[in-house]
């Protein structure tokens, strides 16, 4: 079948059949009988104004009027193809669904012959079975082709995604032309019936209504496949099984989603209007065959807006970014951000879901700036006899970038030493031009030098640009005789990118003090380093970092790191000489943003508040905003409850996406991302308190508590824990109390009718010395009788033994005395023992008549512990409380 060969007219026939009629491609004419299926209808050609007809089939489509055409060359399978047509009335809001069988028979005869027996009429087309869609069984018989009810004829099934119910909704019906004679059992199988996901579909066994039992997802499964089965009530198969197809069909609910949520891309200064930058892709889940996901593009904003407010332009349908004015200069817009909006539904902003992404452009450096002397004219002096001596620094500036071919100098004499004496070196680190004798001088023959010198660049300058008039200098140079003078050198400024790895080589610091011929030793060393980042080679003078420079640091001040160093030679007086070193240290992106606040609080239910979030980073422009504030997909109940809205480069608001959230306290991760190259991000946390909220939009005290995380059950909890604390407390004193009343009542651990004289230790002799062996023992003898006591003569008295007299009555301890009364009794046992004179001690002198003539074993002076006076013990005084006794007793003198 040829493209658009074969046009057919759907409309209504008298028989109530849908007749196709065209012609093909060699003008013979066809009528295409369609017979509807249950419950197509179909209004008349005339009548089809509002009708949209849809096809299954892509080689087939339905124009307005009813035709269906073919798009493409078609090759039929065994001679015929099986599509469906779905017409549409969206003023009704009604669908109607036919199946169309296309039959290819033998091509009719050429107009002006006739076959033998017949007619070339209508009539006889009509009986043609090649030019028939019979979408039932039919049979011959002797009477030619006879028409025979069909058995089951189920087109395709559309099911809307998210449907809202109410569940179970019915499909479709299936019916057997035999249940009429017999009872008949209905069922389905296929994947969501009886195969996982099960139960998605089912049917009343009975009736044959098949129905759909829950919401379908056209992102999870876009088609079922499914096959009926009519068997009677002993379960013998009554009809062959039959295909159902259900189709989901797509609704706009997904969101275009970026596949990057920030795009690095770049372009050359000075590029010309229409130049490709970058692109940027999204992708919809939806169906992309349909405007649910159909994705455009447009640009929301451009920062900054310099030169022009539309510097880019995109593609709506691929993504491509270009460039649509020209006016790209890197020296004065080094980088843009572009918000990049995703739409699907085509790009209709009132019906689609839309999504942004940044877009970072980096305006790339050519060579369109030439290297300019900052002045016309340079002099120095040079030292007699020496070479390898710089005697001046050319300084160059170039606007291009640092460190690239594009701004690195070279510099040429073109005039004023034709003997070569002179060379010029290029700084790798300032670009200064170190002009530096390479052959000794001679005053007596060169006393004065006047050098032209050129400067230009590494890499050749860009089409179109010219070289600048400052791009020559004169260099005026005295030669001089030898001196030794203090010397100091104006401060030298570098531009260093911070973090360089520690032992990057910054400069050398050169100071040449002459005599004579002779060149005096060097010293160097460091004057000031305020953060000690440098090192200086005492010999040569090199200086070479220490440590990583950091922009963000407490010594920087304008970007600018300042250190001083010394250089001393060994002349006679030595001479010296200082140098001031300047960094300025080039930003770059080290510091991941932060977000602020860390703590929030937002009332329980949507759109009462929000909590306004700005981020912060220590970096600076161009590495800092606008700054990508986005909430993380893990764990999906952040995105669920929470949702972030960017207000501007700087600022956004988080809020409840939820109508309702349990108050407490939250941690929220927020991901925030600069617009540095490359980007960085951080993920912050912020506490949210989520709280019951009066009509103000405040707090309340209760429900401060409730989102301190404290709910009715716990604060129970909490009173119970106290009211058992203040008991057991109670319980304790009650103790402690009982414990003290039972410790009064206790019986005195001495009865007062014992006697303690037991204790008294009684001896029958004290003994004596060696020598002391006669003496009258009777004298230590134990007094019978107080009497014998009594008339002993004065002298030796030993009344040791208890007086017999009558004893004072003590007061009786009652068994259980009261508490209040042990002090009296205890005063009044006191007072009865203090008059008792039988009570002990009797005596506590006891008296010897003879001690004994001394001993044998003479003295022990000889251990000098004599106490005659001839040793001081004052110094036992020095040896502490301790021995503060014996210091009284051995070191008083004789006065002791």
């Amino acid at each position: 079948m040829q493209p658009d060969v074969l046009g057919l007219q759907l409309c209504t026939a008298p028989d109530n059949a849908a007749v196709l009629s065209g012609a093909d491609g060699n003008g013979d004419q066809k009528l295409l009988r369609l017979r509807k299926a249950d419950p197509v209808k179909f209004s008349g050609c005339s009548e089809s104004k509002g009708i949209q007809y849809e096809t299954d089939n892509l080689d087939f489509k339905v124009r307005t009027d009813g035709t269906i055409y073919a798009t493409q060359q078609v090759q039929i399978p065994s001679e015929q193809t099986i599509f469906m047509v779905t017409a549409w009335d969206h003023q009704a809001v009604e669908s109607w669904e036919t199946m169309v069988r296309l039959l290819v028979g033998e091509k009719s005869q050429h107009k002006g012959q006739k076959q033998k027996g017949k007619k070339n009429t209508s009539a006889d087309l009509l009986q043609q079975p090649s030019d028939t869609l019979l979408p039932w069984r039919h049979q011959q018989n002797s009477h030619g082709l006879r028409r025979q009810k069909r058995d089951w004829v189920i087109p395709p099934i559309n099911v809307p995604e998210n449907s809202r119910g109410p569940f179970p909704q019915q499909l479709v019906r299936i019916r057997s032309d035999k249940d009429s004679e017999i009872h008949i059992r209905y069922s389905i199988t296929g994947v969501g019936a009886d195969q996982p996901p099960m139960e998605v579909f089912n049917i009343d066994p009975v009736s044959g209504r098949m129905y759909v039992t829950r919401p379908m997802d056209r992102e999870e499964r876009a088609s079922y496949h499914l096959r009926a089965h009519a068997v009677d009530m002993n379960g013998n198969k009554v009809e062959n099984p039959i295909d159902l197809y259900i189709y989901v069909i797509d609704m706009n609910d997904n969101r275009p989603e970026f596949i990057n949520q920030v795009y690095n891309g770049s372009v050359d200064e000075g590029s010309k209007p229409g130049t490709y930058v970058m692109t940027v892709t999204a992708n919809d889940a939806d169906d992309v065959t349909t405007a649910n996901g159909m994705v455009r593009y447009r640009i929301v904003t451009q920062t900054p807006q310099s030169p022009s407010q539309n510097m880019f332009t995109i593609n709506s349908e691929t993504g491509d970014i270009v460039t649509v004015a020209a006016g790209l200069d890197r020296e004065k817009v080094q980088q843009y951000t572009v918000i990049v909006q995703a739409t699907d539904m085509e790009g209709n902003l009132n019906y689609g879901l839309s999504n942004t992404a940044t877009a970072i452009i980096m305006v790339t450096d050519v060579n369109d700036n030439p290297p300019e002397f900052t002045a016309s004219t340079y002099s120095g002096e040079v030292p007699e006899n020496r070479v390898e001596v710089v005697v001046a620094n050319l300084t160059v500036m170039d606007r291009d970038q640092p460190h690239s071919p594009n701004w690195n100098a070279v510099y040429r004499i073109i005039s004023g030493d034709p003997s070569g004496h002179f060379t010029i070196r290029t700084d790798p680190v300032t670009n200064e031009g170190l002009v530096t004798v390479v052959r000794e001088v001679d005053y007596e023959m060169n006393r004065a030098f006047m050098l032209t010198v050129m400067v230009s660049n590494q890499a050749p300058l860009a089409s179109g640009i010219q070289m600048s008039f400052q791009s020559t200098a004169a260099s005026p140079f005295q030669s001089l005789m030898s001196m030794n003078h203090p010397t100091s050198h104006k401060p030298q400024l570098i531009r260093l990118e911070e973090g360089v790895p520690t032992g990057t080589a910054l400069m050398t610091f050169q100071l040449w003090i002459l005599t004579g011929s002779m060149q005096q030793a060097v010293r160097y060393s460091k004057l000031s380093d305020p953060a000690n980042w440098l090192n200086i080679n005492a010999t040569n003078g090199q200086i070479t970092t220490a440590a990583i420079l950091d922009r963000e640091s407490a010594y920087i001040k304008n970007n600018v790191y300042e250190a001083t160093f010394l250089a001393v030679d060994n002349g006679i007086p030595p001479a010296s000489g200082t140098g001031t070193l300047q960094i300025y240290l080039i930003d770059i992106n080290d510091n991941a943003p932060e977000l602020q606040p860390k703590e929030a609080q937002i009332c329980e239910k949507p759109n009462l508040n929000v909590i306004n979030i700005t981020a912060a980073d220590a970096d600076i422009d161009p590495n800092i905003g606008p700054f990508v504030f986005e909430l993380p997909s893990v764990p999906s109940a952040i995105r669920k409850n929470w949702t972030i809205t960017r207000l501007n480069g700087d600022y956004a608001q988080l809020s409840l996406r939820i109508m309702y959230l349990e108050a407490g306290v939250y941690d929220v991760p927020v991901i925030v991302t600069d617009s540095g190259n490359p980007p960085l991000y951080n993920t912050s946390v912020i506490k949210v308190k989520v709280c019951p909220c009066d009509e103000n939009g405040d707090c309340t005290t209760v429900g401060a508590v409730a989102a301190a995380g404290l709910g009715t059950g716990a604060i129970i909890a909490i009173l119970i824990c106290i009211i058992i604390l203040l008991t057991m407390v109670l319980l304790f004193v009650v103790w402690m109390k009982r414990r003290e009343k039972e410790r009064h009542t206790k019986q005195l651990l001495i009865d007062p009718e014992d006697d303690v004289r037991d204790n008294i230790l009684k001896y029958d002799e004290e003994g004596g010395g060696e020598e002391d062996q006669d003496y009258d023992l009777s004298q230590l003898q134990q007094p019978e009788s107080m009497d014998h006591v009594l008339n002993k003569a004065n002298g030796v008295r030993r009344v040791d033994e208890r007086p017999v007299v009558a004893e004072p009555q003590y007061p009786i301890r009652p068994v259980i005395p009261h508490p209040g009364d042990i002090g009296d009794f205890i005063n009044e046992g006191l007072r009865a023992a203090d008059n008792d004179p039988t009570a002990p001690p009797y005596d506590s002198l006891l008296v010897f008549d003879y001690e004994g003539s001394g001993s044998t074993a003479g003295s022990v002076s000889s251990l000098n512990s004599s106490s005659s006076g001839d040793q001081d013990y004052d110094y036992l005084n020095d040896w502490g409380p301790r021995f503060k006794k014996l210091a009284d007793m051995y070191g008083g003198g004789e006065d002791d």
